[in-house]
């Protein structure tokens, strides 16, 4: 198993935290983004759109953060954190997944960095608007798919770190079941270990 990306890239985070959560052994291949070794070839081959990270497991190859995790939740799924629901209860954790990446994510994405003031603005104000509803939901929910950790939860971690690294950690502060779900899933052990990848590149 070969995971192909950078460790600051939000998407590889993912990719990495969900191999953690599976307690899975896998070979981390940096890709030389400052190079542009991710638009050319070999790299090309295995993700035409020339972005991290790319993922390899046997004869399977994969692009798309989310969609790398879907597979190693589905196939490993008798491996380390089940990271997934059955039936109804995996519908309902879909929506909260597709609410953080149509919702939570494009917001995030532009805080936390240096950006033209009104599109920081902008995004602000969308960002409140999804964390309130986060609130809402938290309250009846320790996790936003449900009572368990799944991967709903673990995609918000990259962005999430970054929050909390900015002006916007008042956003979460200020909604305590936000705040709390946010302390629990950045403590997570797999978490960690990403965080420690970085600290060493």
């Amino acid at each position: 198993m070969k995971v192909h990306g950078e460790v600051f890239s939000s998407a590889t985070q993912r990719v990495l935290a969900c191999l953690y959560e599976k307690e899975l052994d896998f070979e981390f291949v940096p890709v030389g983004m400052r190079t542009g070794a991710h638009k050319k070839q070999p790299f090309l081959s295995l993700n035409p759109f020339g972005l991290v990270p790319a993922f390899e497991d046997g004869d399977m190859t994969l692009f798309e953060s989310r969609a790398i995790n879907l597979y190693i939740a589905h196939t490993y799924e008798d491996k380390g954190t089940q990271l997934l629901y059955d039936g109804k209860k995996m519908a309902i954790a879909s929506v909260w997944m597709d609410v953080e990446a149509h919702q939570f994510d494009p917001a995030a994405s532009k805080l936390g960095g240096t950006v033209d003031a009104a599109a920081v603005q902008e995004k602000e104000a969308k960002l409140v608007q999804v964390l309130d509803i986060y609130e809402v939901r938290l309250a009846q929910f320790k996790y936003l798919g449900g009572d368990d950790f799944t991967l709903v939860d673990l995609h918000h971690l990259p962005r999430l770190q970054r929050l909390m690294g900015s002006q916007m950690k008042k956003l979460v502060d200020s909604r305590p079941h936000v705040r709390a779900w946010s302390a629990d899933i950045l403590a997570r052990p797999a978490w960690l270990k990403v965080l420690a990848m970085q600290a060493n590149n």
